[in-house]
């Protein structure tokens, strides 16, 4: 039988990488480090859109000739006198996927190892890392592929989803692992299935607009996909109008809710207040939707329009995270 000494010294040789020492590293840095992790996922899914935005609207998509690699055999732009600013667009895209890799690990790491936490929660954690991943695979299939516009558009749906999914895990970090209870009633519960339904058909008609105007990634060939970009534009203007009549009835059942309700419950009138954040949210998108239609579509409008959808699917789970509570 090997001697106390002898245990002590071989945990003390153990290296510093080992499991032990990782998950000790981990437990210490959870408490004070999880929210601030899942927080900055969620900022950084938005700011991928936004730069990705940017890729598109200037026409940079092939500004990095191959993948992974940006010009063949270097990772970053070749500097030269005649270059153009769209290797430097995309590869600032490509580094910022970088960051939110790491960032995307780190909550996987923190949270998604977190034994504390139910299974369902630690599946979750790692959704945001392991999509991040796949969307580097479909980004370098959308450059070799010449920008298709099929593609361009599932590279931002699956942005979408990843800003659902982190937004999400936002909410079930905030709330505990106990079984679901309702706060609103049945009838708000199916009014809002149905909002998130609605929000999901107006950012993929959304995806079809960009893609049937002038700004569908190449700067030489736009309106690629063979649709009348008004006629589309004016559907997706309906599901966006059919999202506000939807929110806006359940406001009201909410304000009547809460009238009615405990005081000290606090549910019905969080549930309103978020659900009044995300009507302003919808509102201000609507509003630069039309400025931007109306005045040319201005490369700058147009991407505040793609932060505008980001910040909208993350109030929309957001919202939907109001409707209920989870005990620890």
């Amino acid at each position: 039988m090997p001697s106390p000494d002898s245990t002590s010294q071989r945990e003390h040789e153990r290296p510093p990488g080992s499991p032990r020492r990782v998950v000790a590293l981990l437990d210490r840095l959870r408490p004070g480090w999880t929210q601030r992790a899942v927080v900055a996922n969620l900022v950084a899914q938005i700011g991928i859109v936004v730069t990705g935005g940017a890729v598109r609207l200037t026409g940079s998509g092939l500004g990095c000739s191959t993948w992974p690699y940006c010009e063949p055999g270097r990772f970053t732009p070749e500097l030269h006198a005649e270059m153009t600013i769209h290797p430097l667009i995309e590869f600032g895209n490509r580094t910022l996927t970088g960051v939110l890799l790491v960032v995307a690990l780190a909550v996987a790491l923190l949270a998604g190892l977190d034994r504390t936490r139910s299974l369902s929660y630690r599946r979750l954690a790692w959704a945001p890392f392991a999509g991040v991943v796949v969307q580097a695979g479909v980004g370098g299939i959308t450059v070799l592929v010449d920008l298709h516009p099929a593609i361009v558009g599932s590279h931002f749906l699956i942005s979408a989803a990843l800003i659902a999914v982190s937004a999400w895990l936002l909410v079930r970090r905030r709330e505990g692992d106990g079984p679901v209870v309702p706060v609103v009633d049945e009838r708000v519960r199916t009014l809002a299935r149905g909002l998130a339904v609605l929000g999901a058909v107006v950012v993929a008609l959304g995806v079809v607009v960009t893609g049937a105007g002038p700004h569908s990634g190449d700067e030489e060939v736009g309106y690629r996909f063979a649709v009348d970009p008004y006629a589309v534009a004016r559907v997706h203007a309906l599901s966006v109008w059919a999202f506000v009549v939807t929110l806006a009835v359940i406001l009201v059942l909410l304000a009547r809710a809460r009238r009615v309700a405990d005081a000290g419950s606090g549910g019905p009138a969080r549930a309103l207040r978020s659900g009044l954040v995300l009507m302003a949210v919808t509102l201000a998108q609507g509003l630069v939707g039309y400025v931007q239609l109306f005045t040319g579509l201005p490369i700058a409008l147009v991407n505040l329009h793609m932060l505008g959808a980001g910040v909208l699917i993350a109030a929309i789970a957001s919202f939907l995270g109001t409707l209920r509570r989870r005990e620890a």
